[in-house]
């Protein structure tokens, strides 16, 4: 399991920051959430020579994790019968800089919309944020936006959305992000990146208007972080419940 620094994946082995390498297996992170019953966890699978750690945590915990990382039509299937409760799809669905709604409204009709999350990782550029695919180095045309979100939202049940700009900094999220994201997200949303304290998890509860779930990362004990222990983030889930 590695905590990577958002953008730098894929940029040439000089330029991959890697904040924590665990010596624990997948499936051990997959048994712990089992064990306090957090659901809706992911397992993103960062380039190839995953799939095997990525399949025992799926069967340590099933029904109670999502998958990513080359997730396209031809293999969504497969992991939801290895135990996956839902795909996430970025890249696959993004061709030439645009959204291909044709390959979009395909896997939701193999998968099915209601497991099936979409991935709308974003950079900042002016006032606006323009989703990034291929390990967060490629720029789309495609803008977040109330319309974008609503037209997006009717082929799938959930978007993930990294502030890749912040990702894996612990400096703190974007809060101007989550704010839009509560504003014009019609389905559920997780936002990722920056978080560094309990605070953030309050900010992203009370910023998202109870809508918009929060990753936290590279603060996390378990992830090698000093800025959140894991039991005060299982504490925080169960009282928000």
């Amino acid at each position: 399991m590695k905590q990577i620094v958002g953008g730098t994946l894929g940029a040439g082995p000089e330029r991959v920051w890697t904040n924590f390498v665990s010596d624990r297996s997948a499936a051990w992170y997959a048994a712990l959430y089992r064990r306090d019953g957090l659901r809706g966890g992911h397992v993103i699978m960062l380039g190839p020579g995953n799939e095997g750690e990525a399949r025992a945590a799926l069967a340590t915990y099933p029904g109670g994790l999502q998958i990513g990382g080359g997730v396209h039509l031809d293999n969504a299937r497969n992991w939801l019968d290895a135990g996956a409760s839902h795909v996430i799809v970025t890249s696959w669905v993004f061709r030439g800089g645009r959204v291909d709604l044709d390959r979009l409204s395909q896997l939701a009709e193999a998968v099915g919309k209601e497991r099936l999350v979409l991935d709308l990782s974003s950079r900042r550029r002016g006032s606006d944020y323009f989703v990034v695919t291929d390990r967060w180095q490629k720029l789309t045309d495609l803008a977040l936006s109330r319309e974008s979100l609503e037209k997006l939202a009717a082929c799938c049940a959930e978007f993930l959305i990294h502030a890749v700009d912040v990702e894996g900094q612990c400096r703190g999220i974007d809060q101007e992000l989550v704010s839009r994201l509560a504003e014009w997200s019609p389905i559920p949303a997780t936002y990722a990146g920056g978080a560094s304290s309990l605070a953030d998890l309050e900010t992203v509860t009370r910023l998202g208007q109870g809508k918009i779930d929060l990753t936290i990362g590279s603060a996390l004990d378990i992830f090698g972080g000093s800025g959140v222990r894991y039991e005060e983030a299982v504490a925080f889930n169960r009282q928000s419940r």
